[in-house]
């Protein structure tokens, strides 16, 4: 079987960029196309149910759970498959995407209080729950205070009619959605690179004034983008042009190598 065209190639827009580069879409593709569906939402549901303590979080049956729930429900035009411990896990359970509710605290600071994640991108969620954006942030570059205060803005100027949309993406060894921890490129082929884009929109729910950070995790094999000759062109001015602090968040220089030989090979084959 011929690998499937890829739902998003965010590098075609250039450079991955710290900065949040949001936009405005429109409700109706809040959550629709669900492109991951087919290819991860089973196996996201295993994650949660195996692993309930890593990956449901938080205030799980609260206000903001069960009105997103009911908001995700009538968005996708579905109900839980089958009883659910929580309201956060039995609406992530209706999508790919993992669920993220953040809520004001008695500061007017923005607080992750609930959670469903299956896919983490090199991260534990144990680690976040309970964290304002401040904190959130800080191990990105220019996370603290610079990104922190914009997002800040960005959620306190939030309207319930208005969803936004960002992109972010890397190149991983192997095709794994659940990776709390770097997957390492120690003796993996260029074969094995995949690309992976987070898909993350910002939601502010009308009722309870809670917002949802959604992030659909899709993962494609590396080579077959490459094939074409004008993408591997467009792929590699992104990946050389990336800033020297955001290459190092992104542990790119240990999978430059391996991106190196990638490009070698796809150029050869073409």
């Amino acid at each position: 079987m011929s690998p499937r065209q890829p739902p998003y190639l965010p590098f075609l827009q250039g450079p991955p960029r710290i900065a949040p580069g949001l936009k405005p879409i429109p409700e109706s593709r809040w959550l629709l196309p669900d492109t991951e569906k087919d290819t991860w939402l089973p196996g996201k549901r295993i994650v949660m149910a195996t692993r309930p303590h890593d990956t449901v979080l938080g205030e799980t049956d609260g206000e903001p759970a069960r009105e997103l729930l009911s908001m995700i429900g009538e968005a996708i035009g579905r109900s839980p498959h089958h009883s659910w411990e929580n309201a956060v896990e039995a609406a992530a359970s209706l999508v790919s995407d993992d669920l993220c509710l953040l809520e004001r605290d008695t500061d007017g600071a923005w607080v992750l209080t609930a959670a469903a994640v299956a896919a983490p991108t090199y991260w534990w969620p144990e680690d976040q729950i309970g964290l304002a954006l401040d904190s959130l942030h800080h191990p990105v570059p220019g996370g603290d205070p610079e990104l922190a205060t914009r997002i800040n803005r960005i959620f306190d100027g939030l309207q319930p009619d208005r969803v936004l949309e960002r992109f972010n993406w890397t190149i991983q060894p192997e095709g794994t959605r659940y990776t709390p921890e770097r997957p390492s490129p120690e003796g993996m082929t260029p074969e094995q690179l995949f690309l992976r884009v987070e898909r993350q929109t910002l939601r502010k729910l009308p009722e309870t004034g809670a917002i949802c950070f959604t992030i659909r995790v899709c993962m494609d094999p590396l080579m077959p983008i490459l094939a074409d000759p004008d993408i591997r062109e467009t792929f590699e001015d992104a990946w050389i042009g990336a800033a020297p602090e955001v290459r190092a968040y992104k542990g790119w220089d240990a999978l430059e190598p391996l991106v190196r030989q990638a490009c070698r090979q796809s150029a050869g084959a073409s």
